[in-house]
């Protein structure tokens, strides 16, 4: 059976592995020097931390994890990442994989009631059980065997989700995987808030694609993501208000009305409690490394 070691070994083999791998969805990570927090959109995916450490903070939860600790994530949410342990000698190493609400629902038709139900939320972490490493480290394999991919990775993939929903937080991976579940529903509201953030919250448009009424979808959406709807709207535009700043050459007002703000001064507010420092410095910032 494959240990943390063994697996940490056969990732630092193939770091900087993309999600455009031989392994679809597998991306393997490492550094060698703590990290500046970086701010995006977290998409639904199990990350493992084989090395160093990380901090994670989404929803005014922080998260803290390091070597065994799984995290998951269930729906795309706003949050700020920082490597906070890693060195040339020892670097940070982790490994991720994307998460298809389908093929969890396919294995929850197969399992019945063989997963209890539970509390959800949008994000969690947990220590990884020998047998989750050990079917993590064969499909990292499947790095050195690339002519075996197409047969096994599902196969494999199949037996990592088992291992999950079998795990401490199978009742949110369970979430994820049911149409009609409540956080299928708030999955719904949010891709519509993602897709209109520029725009006001529309109360009578959120109903409709949640299929939930205003009081009990602002209840759902609360306890799974600890913010309103209206709070996570500001989140996405305030982390693509940072990714614009970033990558443009447009002054830090043009950008506030770009992502939905009328006023830049209130802008500037939410964006410095939000990051730490105000945006016309991360504007700074960008130039200086476009020049």
């Amino acid at each position: 059976m494959m240990t943390l070691d063994d697996l940490t070994r056969l990732a630092l083999r193939h770091a900087g592995t993309g999600p455009d791998c031989v392994v679809p969805g597998l991306r393997v990570r490492t550094l060698t020097a703590p990290s500046e927090p970086v701010s995006g959109i977290e998409e639904p995916a199990f990350a493992l931390i084989l090395q160093g450490r990380k901090r994670t903070t989404v929803g005014g939860h922080t998260f803290d994890y390091g070597p065994g600790d799984c995290l998951i994530v269930s729906l795309a949410m706003p949050a700020v990442g920082q490597v906070i342990q890693a060195s040339a000698e020892e670097p940070y190493v982790g490994i991720a994989l994307t998460l298809r609400p389908a093929d969890i629902g396919g294995l929850l038709l197969e399992a019945g009631a063989g997963v209890a139900d539970g509390d959800a939320a949008a994000m969690a972490v947990h220590a990884a059980s020998p047998q989750l490493l050990d079917a993590l480290g064969r499909l990292v394999s499947l790095l050195d065997q690339p002519d075996d991919v197409r047969i096994l990775r599902p196969l494999l993939e199949r037996e990592i989700l088992w291992r999950l929903l079998c795990g401490p937080h199978g009742p949110l991976l369970r979430e994820v995987g049911m149409v009609d579940s409540r956080s299928s529903r708030i999955g719904r509201a949010i891709r519509w808030l993602q897709q209109h953030y520029a725009e006001p919250v529309s109360t009578q448009q959120l109903e409709t694609v949640s299929g939930m009424s205003a009081s009990t979808l602002f209840r759902h959406f609360k306890e799974i993501t600890s913010l309103s709807p209206l709070q996570y709207q500001k989140q996405i535009r305030l982390h693509e208000a940072r990714a614009r700043l970033a990558a443009s050459s447009r002054d830090v007002a043009a950008v506030a009305y770009q992502v939905g703000y009328e006023s830049p001064s209130q802008f500037t507010r939410e964006y410095t409690r939000m990051f730490g420092r105000p945006p016309r410095e991360d504007l700074r910032r960008g130039r200086e490394q476009a020049a």
